[in-house]
């Protein structure tokens, strides 16, 4: 990352990012044991973060039209917000209040003149934590990856600082290992041809052409990004993942996608029966990086870094099977199918090919346009849903132990967002719902079910 006279390139994704049709953000939650202290937290923000040119950086445009990034003097106080809320409430209370003020920050706007991240600090109790800190990063910055290595920066095992934090391994279960034998290349060979073909032209179709339905998890209104979010959460214990994982030979991934599904179409058909036959699809986003683990800031901006900062992510369609299209009502089967599509995606080379289709947009007609793309296939679908792996460890932030944290992507024109965090052997699903459109306490309840339904007594 070359700094020439305090200014670098934006890179394409991050042009696509702040165009005038994509304005999304990342927001993640820190729910701490232990009321805020604020100088330690002040202290440990101006270590981590000012290390990285990015994060002490304003976006300019230059003569020609294109995006740089401009180097400027950073005060972290400049970047804190702390609200004040009516004092000697319950927990209870303030839940209400987090929860609003959390919907208020996601769709505010950046302001120009400062680096496109704020640090929020609640120090109000609420049922969940003795206090909230809460960060909000442009998604011009980096993806989740990226992102997850800057706070891992500043964050320490709880138990022993002088350890690392370890995460589960990002290698997915089912993938082949290299063949030799050209009996198993050939087919697979064209196996991949064909594949590639076939999830490149539905994806262009279904981009361009073809909208969900209206239903119960999608209102098709204009202006969705702008308008506020309710943002709950459900936690699930990751053996009870597992378990399902070595019961059917596939992914932990393919689990929760599935299960997930099987939960959303749960709540449409409560809400209308009719929506049982309704066309819906979900967005699930993966990242293109190879490498497992996260690196520190440090690492990230090293010129030869094997996983460098910056946007690596792209996504798949995955449709939400129909009930009766299914053998039985059962969550496996919905599981089984979120698999069988995701493996053929992720076995054709459509990631790539969706990648390279955004670049040869941008080069012909300009980062707008390709930003319009990305806007297109995010509202023609239903929903979105992301994933990030935790450590396995208790963490702590300027010893602050953590007891738990999630993360929700902001500005999206979508009625529906689903994010899901592993941390100390727990699954947090977080659930960004249009306000006032969906009834989140219901879907929240059919997310429950359906884990529910996976238990070992049930299946």
């Amino acid at each position: 990352m070359d700094f020439k006279e305090g200014l670098e390139p934006v890179s394409p994704t991050g042009q696509y990012f702040t165009s005038s049709v994509l304005l999304i953000s990342i927001i993640v939650v820190f729910e701490f044991e232990v009321p805020i202290k604020l100088m330690p937290i002040m202290t440990c923000l101006h270590d981590a973060f000012l290390v990285d040119p990015r994060l002490s950086s304003v976006m300019v445009t230059d003569i020609k039209g294109g995006k740089q990034w401009k180097r400027v003097e950073v005060d972290v106080q400049d970047q804190v917000r702390i609200p004040i809320f009516p004092t000697g409430l319950s927990p209870e209370a303030y839940d209400g209040y987090v929860e609003d003020y959390i919907s208020e920050i996601a769709m505010d706007q950046f302001p120009q003149n400062k680096p496109l991240w704020e640090v929020h600090i609640i120090q109000y109790p609420t049922t969940n934590a003795a206090g909230n800190l809460i960060f909000k990063f442009h998604h011009s910055l980096g993806d989740g990856y990226t992102l997850m290595g800057v706070l891992i920066s500043c964050l320490q095992r709880a138990d022993n600082p002088s350890l690392p934090l370890t995460f589960a391994s990002r290698r997915r279960l089912g993938l082949e290992s290299d063949q030799t034998s050209v009996f198993r290349m050939v087919p697979q060979f064209f196996s991949l041809i064909f594949n590639t073909i076939s999830d490149f032209g539905w994806s262009l179709l279904k981009t361009n052409l073809i909208k969900d339905d209206l239903s119960p998890i999608r209102s098709g209104d204009e202006g969705l990004e702008f308008r506020p979010t309710t943002i709950s959460t459900t936690t699930f214990s990751l053996d009870h993942i597992k378990f399902i994982k070595t019961k059917l030979g596939v992914s932990i991934n393919d689990v929760i996608t599935g299960i997930v599904l099987y939960g959303s179409r749960l709540y449409m058909q409560e809400i209308s029966h009719k929506s049982s036959q309704e066309h819906s699809t979900a967005i699930v986003l993966h990242n293109t990086r190879t490498i497992s683990g996260y690196k520190s800031v440090q690492e990230m901006i090293k010129p030869d870094s094997d996983a460098p900062w910056g946007n690596r992510v792209t996504y798949l369609y995955v449709p939400i099977p129909k009930i009766s299209e299914l053998k039985s009502i059962n969550p496996l089967e919905f599981v089984l199918r979120a698999h069988k599509i995701i493996k053929k995606q992720r076995n054709s080379s459509l990631v790539y090919f969706n990648s390279s289709l955004l670049t040869i947009i941008d080069k012909l007609r300009g980062p707008e346009a390709a930003a319009g793309y990305i806007y297109k296939a995010i509202s023609h679908s239903s929903m979105m849903i992301s994933n990030m792996i935790g450590p396995m460890e208790q963490m702590a932030l300027a010893n602050h132990p953590v007891k738990g944290f999630y993360f929700m992507t902001a500005g999206i024109p979508q009625s529906l967002n689903i994010t899901m965090m592993s941390y100390m052997g727990d699954l947090r699903v977080a659930i960004g719902s249009e306000k006032g459109f969906l009834d989140p306490h219901k879907f929240k309840s059919s997310i429950d079910n359906a884990f529910a339904m996976t238990r070992p007594g049930k299946i």
